[in-house]
């Protein structure tokens, strides 16, 4: 086990956690790059036909560690996201996993675990899950995925509904949605991950893997755009006076003053 991912393998599936419990798995450009690193072993091995993403402890995610993410992405653009591998978890900077992840959520799955949901091909939730896309409460927006591809999986008003509101929403409106697939008691969600993922690994392995790659052609043209301009635009907003008042109002632990600066 690495410092901030796990990684095991359970037959043909290989597990990959988010382990930063102590911090509700927020991703600091450590945790990246180690996911990153586990995502390429995933591409490079042949055994691995699926893998599942799950959160260790309590939380899948509080979302990134913007205090030390967020210059990075200021300087690079979105694409710091990715890491330093061939292969891209959000599927949008690199090239996607060319193989199917189920994605088991819980507790706290906020900003970027909305958007590894919708980068998943499958995903499983605890009854106990909180999804919330807070970014716009930070001065910034989300650049992970969600803007183009939530209108595109969930309906607009849907995904407008907690993309412009920045809202708090369970796990009976993410499978109302159609952010979430199935809902498990707490505490179930990795175990029924895995079972789906055991299913699909039985399959034959050259039509699961063709399937996905079809299907992600249709999407892919349907982004290609959008993913330009969140290139340009991100940069810009992390530099913006709002943005610092969204970073200073989290650290001072009080409600923000946007001015549109």
């Amino acid at each position: 086990m690495s410092d901030r991912v796990s990684v095991d393998s359970d037959g043909q599936v290989l597990l990959i956690g988010i382990n930063r419990p102590a911090k509700r798995n927020a991703f600091d450009l450590a945790t990246i790059a180690e996911l990153s690193a586990a995502y390429e072993r995933f591409a490079a091995d042949p055994q691995m036909r699926v893998g599942v993403l799950y959160g260790h402890g309590e939380h899948f995610s509080a979302g990134l560690d913007l205090a030390e993410v967020g210059p990075a992405v200021a300087k690079s653009g979105p694409q710091a996201l990715k890491g330093p591998g061939l292969h891209d978890p959000f599927g949008l900077w690199g090239e996607p996993i060319p193989k199917p992840v189920v994605l088991a959520v819980q507790g706290v799955s906020f900003t970027l675990s909305i958007e590894l949901a919708l980068a998943a091909d499958i995903v499983v939730a605890a009854d106990d899950v909180r999804f919330r896309q807070l970014e716009i409460g930070r001065g910034i927006m989300p650049f992970g995925g969600a803007t183009f591809r939530a209108p595109a999986q969930l309906g607009w008003g849907n995904a407008m509904r907690f993309l412009l509101t920045a809202e708090e929403f369970g796990a009976a409106e993410a499978l109302r949605i159609g952010l979430v697939q199935e809902v498990v008691p707490a505490g179930q969600q990795l175990q029924r991950a895995v079972e789906i993922a055991q299913i699909i690994a039985a399959q034959a392995p050259l039509g699961v893997q063709a399937t996905l790659a079809n299907a992600r052609i249709a999407r892919k043209s349907a982004e290609q755009a959008a993913v330009e301009h969140l290139r340009q635009v991100v940069p810009e907003i992390l530099a913006s006076e709002d943005a610092a008042e969204g970073l200073n109002s989290f650290v001072e632990r009080r409600t923000a003053t946007f001015t549109g600066q």
